[in-house]
């Protein structure tokens, strides 16, 4: 397999995601290009770096004098004030200077953990990612969202940073769990769901072709990393379009709070949230089938108890949201597929209804 494919991300300066397989001369001739090569920073993924370290420090050797290596722990447990600040002091310790180079290794959570370090190192260190899961490669590794976890709530502390490219080598999903592709699947399905419903075609025949990297696969990493890049190109910092990117989150994130961080991944409470909002947009008059949905819910793991997560708790979780304004919820929802909206929720009833329906369609399928 040789599909590559590059995306252009412009926002305050154009840079590339560049997707494919055996990715490490482009990200030689990118460094070579960009920076002085005295010294790298990176952060890897624990996981990762028993995994795949030694490649990745034998080539980034290949290109710098000095690399500098820190091992964060693996899962949601990184996302914390602790881990940002044990990271920051060694990567300060190390000598970084404001030219020095920071690549991060890893998944969704050594992207946002990484690009935080990143963006307040020093007020702001250059930052690559190098996204080594589903999800990293689809969603987290593109747009300069960096952040941590706060006990009041998921991504609350972080900042919009940039990278200066991005290099998605599908070689890295060989050593994925099913569970990881699963996860990352969430929001490729949430893509479908937005902008482009013929994913979901798409995405059934990625799953039938199995959890390895192949061509259907690179071809929807790249179509979704292409609507990621479309939508952040236009509205960099959310301030109106990017917020459809949240479909399914602002359920989804409350989920992952009341449950505890780790306890339900990411992709499960996505997938959960993007059922609970189908049912409020067809509530509100829109047209939606979460049926469509049905072929995949199989692939996850998660079961629900209203009795361990009360529904009003998680609503409770949700007017703790980033995204609330003036004390109110905003959901992305749906007029019908590809036709999302903001709305402004005063209605408990409402949300009472899209999780009881969540519930259901999660229990009955799983």
């Amino acid at each position: 397999m040789s599909l590559t494919t590059e995306v252009s991300v412009s926002i305050e300066q154009q840079y590339a995601v560049t997707i494919g397989t055996d990715l490490w001369s482009d990200v030689r001739s990118f460094c070579s290009n960009h920076y002085s090569l005295n010294k790298l920073v990176i952060i890897i993924d624990a996981h990762v770096n028993r995994l795949h370290g030694e490649t990745v420090r034998r080539e980034c050797s290949a290109i710098f004098d000095e690399l500098s290596i820190v091992e964060i722990p693996r899962g949601e447990q990184s996302k914390s004030i602790a881990c940002w600040n044990k990271t920051i002091d060694a990567v300060l310790k190390s000598g970084v200077e404001r030219k020095t180079p920071l690549l991060a290794v890893g998944g969704g959570v050594t992207g946002d953990l990484g690009g935080f370090v990143a963006a307040t190192a020093l007020r702001g260190i250059p930052l690559i990612h190098m996204p080594t899961s589903l999800l990293a490669m689809v969603d987290s590794s593109i747009g300069g969202k960096t952040g941590i976890n706060h006990e009041t709530g998921k991504n609350l502390i972080g900042s919009f940073y940039q990278p200066d490219a991005v290099f998605a080598d599908v070689n890295y999903l060989k050593t994925l769990s099913e569970e990881e592709w699963v996860n990352g699947l969430s929001e490729i399905l949430k893509y479908a769901a937005i902008t482009d419903p013929s994913l979901f075609d798409l995405a059934l025949e990625c799953v039938d072709s199995g959890f390895r990297p192949n061509e259907l696969w690179t071809k929807i990493i790249g179509e979704s990393a292409g609507i990621k890049s479309d939508i952040v190109s236009y509205d960099a910092l959310e301030a109106g379009r990017r917020a459809f990117l949240n479909f399914g989150h602002t359920f989804g994130h409350a989920l992952e709070k009341k449950a505890g961080y780790g306890t339900i991944s990411h992709g499960e409470a996505v997938l959960v949230g993007m059922l609970a909002a189908c049912r409020a947009s067809n509530d509100l008059g829109g047209n939606v089938r979460p049926e469509i949905f049905d072929d995949f819910i199989d692939l996850y793991s998660i079961q629900l108890d209203k009795h361990s997560m009360p529904i009003d708790g998680l609503i409770d979780a949700m007017k703790h949201d980033k995204k609330v304004q003036d004390g109110q919820i905003r959901l992305v929802l749906l007029n019908e597929w590809g036709s999302p909206y903001l709305h402004t929720c005063t209605d408990d009833g409402l949300l009472t209804d899209a999780w009881n329906f969540a519930y259901r369609a999660i229990n009955e399928n799983t």
